[in-house]
């Protein structure tokens, strides 16, 4: 356990009806016993674990009484850090909750690190370090499917699966080098056939997981989706329509939008980031030019690209550039202003975007709209791949430690088949089980768990 005792304030900055300051370390109970005073005539020190007393908190110093609050302690190790920790339910409002902190603080505590009760948990041994990224996954997930997948984690479905592996790789990794040190006894001799095969079955398991890799970081990240089109197609008014919200500004005048908008959109449990860019077009606007050049960049981040043409004008050369700016892109075309009559030459879109959907939208009076979501909807789940709530890859940090097993594995397979040493095979093997162990933080960098915790909130 870590020696110094830690203290934050774990509720968002605010007014609130409720504001908690946690404390934890072992000097935890002994600075609770300093600032609170119980309603009943009882000694702090003699107060019972996970029982919620009623007591006001005071400055030692000049006896000012500063909140009346709810005190709870946490007795090591059935806590959330395996240390002693205690909980100070106080009135919401910033104000008294940083009071509040600054007396504990003034009895030896520190300020917390971002992520550092978590991180505590973690090197405490509590929690692995994918079930720790988990709590900020359950922080920001945007959808109940995406909240399902955390909790998932939390749970340790992913950590079971790879622990598994891990422990079917070290048996391989036994069997070899038992053959190397001790030829003379009497073990069995490893069969290269039978180890490729073990080898095989454990790479194939691993590059099914991969396959969500990218299902997993949608649900985490949400399905990052482009508006894109010339100015004055309706884009604004998309957005509009998708979020049932006037979150955009809508005017008949071109070039209206001039930076990007950015808003979270809820399709079938799948969290998906819609972004409404400037309209697409040379400009001598200073202004406009840049919220171009921003949307521009968008489109290189984009996942799925809204194309969205008017139906109610011919195509023009703005828009055939655009058209061929997207066409590498997973496209779904918006055909805009179907109330109108339509003057748009839809043949030639189709032909640009050979089996690409269509869908015919009037973003002013929200026609097709739930057509347009089920579209994305089908994006998502036949094109990037089937998204569950079962074992999945959320992290970039994660699927890069799966491939580089997966590389280590076929390299493995490749110097059986060759007829390379075992000593090689046994090496690259370890390399596999390596690289696995640093989705659970057994054979993680400090340096990478470090990263992993200045993402977090100071608090949690």
């Amino acid at each position: 356990m870590t020696g110094d005792t830690i203290a934050a304030i774990s509720t968002p900055l605010g007014e609130g009806s409720i504001g908690i300051v946690r404390i934890s370390g072992e000097d935890s109970f002994r600075i609770a016993s300093e600032i609170f005073r119980p309603k009943k005539n009882i000694d702090p020190s003699e107060m019972k674990p996970r029982t919620m007393y009623l007591g006001s908190i005071v400055d030692p110093g000049s006896g000012e009484v500063i909140d009346e609050v709810l005190l709870v302690k946490y007795k090591a190790p059935f806590t959330y850090t395996r240390e002693n920790m205690v909980e100070i339910n106080c009135h919401g409002g910033f104000t008294v909750q940083r009071r509040i902190l600054e007396v504990v603080l003034g009895r030896g505590a520190r300020v917390a690190e971002p992520g550092e009760f978590t991180k505590r948990a973690f090197l405490n041994g509590r929690i692995d370090l994918s079930q720790a990224e988990a709590v900020i996954d359950i922080i920001r997930a945007k959808t109940d499917r995406a909240l399902n997948v955390a909790v998932n984690q939390l749970k340790g479905g992913l950590s079971e699966r790879i622990r598994e592996v891990r422990q079917r790789i070290l048996r391989i990794i036994a069997h070899i080098e038992a053959n190397i040190d001790f030829p003379e006894d009497d073990i069995p001799e490893a069969d290269p056939d039978t180890i490729r095969e073990d080898i095989r079955g454990i790479r194939v398991e691993l590059e099914e997981l991969l396959k969500k890799a990218q299902a997993g970081k949608i649900m985490r990240e949400g399905l990052s989706t482009v508006i894109l089109g010339r100015p004055n197609v309706g884009k604004s008014s998309l957005l509009n329509s998708l979020l049932r919200e006037k979150r955009a500004i809508v005017t008949d005048i071109p070039g209206t939008t001039r930076d990007i908008i950015e808003e979270y959109l809820n399709i079938n449990g799948i969290p998906v980031k819609i972004v409404d860019t400037a309209g697409i077009r040379e400009t001598c606007d200073a202004v406009e030019k840049i919220g171009v050049e921003r949307a521009l960049e968008s489109l290189k981040e984009a996942e799925l690209v809204l194309l969205m043409l008017d139906a109610s004008d011919e195509l023009r050369e703005e828009d055939r550039a655009i058209m061929e700016l997207v066409k590498d892109k997973f496209v779904i075309v918006v055909l805009n202003k179907t109330d109108l009559p339509e003057k748009l030459s839809v043949d030639e879109v189709k032909s640009a975007f050979p089996g690409k959907p269509l869908i015919r939208v009037s973003a002013l009076r929200e026609k097709g709209i739930e057509e347009l979501k089920e579209a994305i909807y089908r994006a998502v789940t036949e094109e990037i791949g089937p998204v569950d709530e079962g074992v999945i890859v959320t992290r970039a940090r994660h699927s890069q430690a799966v491939k580089n097993a997966v590389e280590a594995l076929e390299r493995a397979e490749s110097a059986l088949s060759s007829g390379i040493p075992m000593e090689m095979v046994a090496m690259e093997v370890r390399e596999a089980w390596e690289r696995l162990g640093e989705i659970t933080g057994d054979t993680v960098r400090e340096d990478v768990v470090n990263a992993i915790f200045e993402n977090f909130c100071i608090g949690k």
